[in-house]
C-alpha cells in the first residue's frame, strides 16, 4: 500500500485499518493487530506526524481522511475502521465523506464533541483542552505525558496500561509538536453531532466506564444516535479499554466483528 502514511501490514482476509489516538502511534495497539490479523488484513496506520509517518502541510481531520482514502484507494472490499479516540473522531468523517470505503465502524473511546459546551455536557471543558495546547508551547513533552496519565485515571489496572503507553509514546521517534498542536486544536473544534444520524453503517461503540476524555455518557449518545450502533461499556476501564481491559475488549470486539 502507497501512501504518504506509514501503513503496516499483516495477516489475510476482509480489510481492517486501525487508528491510533493522539500524540501515539500504530504501535500502541499491541498484540490486538496480531489477534485481528489471524481473520483479516489489519492495516495499521501511523497518522500524519505520529510514528513514522511525515506531518502532513497542516493537520486537519479533512486532510486525514483524504490521506487515509486515498491509501485505501486499492482495496477491492469495503474496510472495516477501528479507531480510537482521535481516530474514532477520524473514523466517523471517513464514514460521512467516503460511506462505501467503509464496512463496518469499531469506535472506542470516541465523542462526537470533546469539548463541553453549547449544550454538549458529556466532555472536557475547553478551558482544560485550552490550557493542554498552552502547555504544549511550553513543555510538550511534560504535558504529553500529563494527557496519558489523564487517560489513565480511575481505571482498574491503569498502572500496567499507563506503563505501556509510556513506553510505546516515543518508540518510533518524537511526534511532530506543530502536528500534535494542530490535532488538538482539531479536536477542540470538532463537533460531528449534527452529522452522526447519517452514518449508516454498523458500528460498535466501546467506551470505558470510568473514561473522564471521551465519558461512557458521549459513547452512548453516539450508539443511540447512530441508526446501526450497538454500545458495550467496559467496566472499570477508561480511557484505553483496549490495554486496560484486554479480554472484555475482545470479546466485545470479536462479537461484533462476528456477527452477520
Amino acid at each position: 500500500m502507497r501512501s504518504m502514511l506509514h501503513v503496516e501490514s499483516s495477516g489475510h482476509g476482509p480489510p481492517l485499518a486501525l487508528l491510533h489516538g493522539w500524540a501515539m502511534h500504530s504501535g500502541v495497539w499491541g498484540g490486538l493487530a496480531a489477534t485481528l490479523a489471524k481473520r483479516h488484513r489489519v492495516h495499521a496506520v501511523d497518522l500524519p506526524g505520529h510514528g513514522f509517518s511525515a506531518p502532513a502541510p497542516s493537520f486537519t481531520i479533512d486532510g486525514v481522511v483524504c490521506l487515509l482514502d486515498a491509501a485505501f484507494a486499492a482495496e477491492r472490499s469495503p474496510v472495516v475502521v477501528v479507531g480510537w479516540s482521535l481516530g474514532g473522531q477520524i473514523a466517523l468523517k471517513w464514514a460521512l465523506a467516503h460511506p462505501q470505503r467503509i464496512a463496518r465502524l469499531v469506535l472506542v473511546a470516541t465523542t462526537p464533541r470533546f469539548a463541553a459546551g453549547d449544550g454538549w455536557e458529556p466532555a472536557m471543558s475547553a478551558q482544560t483542552l485550552q490550557r493542554f495546547g498552552d502547555e504544549l508551547e511550553v513543555a510538550w513533552k511534560a504535558t504529553v505525558l500529563r494527557f496519558l496519565t489523564l487517560q489513565m485515571r480511575g481505571s482498574e489496572h491503569g498502572h500496567a496500561a499507563l506503563a505501556s503507553l509510556r513506553n510505546e509514546l516515543y518508540a518510533r521517534g518524537e511526534p511532530s509538536r506543530r502536528t500534535l498542536s494542530e490535532a488538538l486544536a482539531a479536536l477542540s473544534a470538532s463537533d460531528l453531532r449534527a452529522a452522526v444520524p447519517r452514518i449508516a453503517h454498523r458500528a460498535l461503540v466501546i467506551a470505558g466506564e470510568r473514561d473522564t476524555l471521551a465519558p461512557a455518557a458521549a459513547g452512548k449518545w453516539l450508539a443511540t444516535t447512530m441508526p446501526n450502533a450497538v454500545f458495550v461499556s467496559v467496566d472499570g476501564a477508561a480511557h484505553v479499554p483496549f490495554l486496560s481491559h484486554p479480554d472484555a475488549f475482545g470479546r466485545a470486539l470479536a462479537e461484533f466483528l462476528d456477527a452477520r
